[in-house]
């Protein structure tokens, strides 16, 4: 599976389109997000601060206050 392919499911998958996952950055460093399930709940996780941040109902919740630790 292509790279491409690979995270347009991604996109599907956590209800986020890839257009917006491609421009949206981690609130505090700035670094891209990527997106991940894990337990039927859906996050765009930050590496490089090794936050986690969730995904309602197709929404980024991108405020530091709402960001789990990895």
């Amino acid at each position: 599976m292509k790279n491409n392919e690979k995270s347009t499911e991604n996109a599907a998958k956590t209800g986020v389109s890839q257009k917006l996952l491609d421009i949206l950055v981690c609130p505090l460093c700035k670094a891209k997000l990527k997106s991940q399930s894990q337990e039927g709940k859906n996050f765009l996780v930050c590496n490089s601060c090794k936050l986690k941040f969730p995904i309602e109902d197709g929404i980024p919740q991108l405020l530091e206050n709402q960001a789990e630790k990895l």
